[in-house]
């Protein structure tokens, strides 16, 4: 068996992540405003104030929102080699994970309703880490379908220490 180290993941996420991780971010610009117009509407006394603290979220988290998925797809990596799930996401706090295949204990796929528009799934590789799980998401979701029966199969071969 190979020596496992941390490297950097070779594989990109879907590009269509940067737009699922667009809209995700819009939608929540857009509830935002709904629901500070709401208040503004129905609170007088308040219009300005309220009004002038939706201008300040827009002016913040607009640019927030367009930037941010673009240096996300930057960011995103993910490989699986014979001996290790490697990944690596985040944007301003980047984090790197490996997952030695004796160690992986579940494979799980999710796709909520956006990403299921994307065409996306997240694939989860629970491990007997402290640290939590990985999470890949943005892939596409055939592939993250493949790599959950894969990964599946070598942990199931693989019965090394995953307690």
């Amino acid at each position: 068996m190979n020596e496992v180290r941390l490297r950097p993941p070779r594989n990109r996420v879907e590009q269509r992540a940067v737009r699922y991780w667009l809209a995700n971010e819009l939608s929540g610009c857009a509830a935002a405003v709904v629901i500070f117009g709401l208040c503004a509407w129905f609170i007088e006394p308040a219009r300005f104030w309220i009004l002038l603290s939706l201008g300040v979220i827009m002016v913040l988290a607009l640019p927030y929102s367009i930037v941010v998925p673009f240096w996300r797809y930057r960011v995103h990596r993910w490989e699986v080699t014979e001996d290790a799930v490697y990944t690596r996401s985040g944007w301003l706090w980047q984090e790197w994970r490996i997952a030695p295949m004796s160690r992986i204990q579940t494979v799980d796929t999710q796709r909520g309703p956006l990403e299921q528009r994307f065409r996306l799934s997240t694939l989860t590789v629970t491990t007997a880490s402290a640290a939590g799980p990985l999470k890949i998401a943005g892939l596409d979701h055939e592939v993250a379908e493949e790599l959950a029966a894969r990964l599946t199969e070598v942990a199931q071969a693989n019965r090394g220490d995953a307690t």
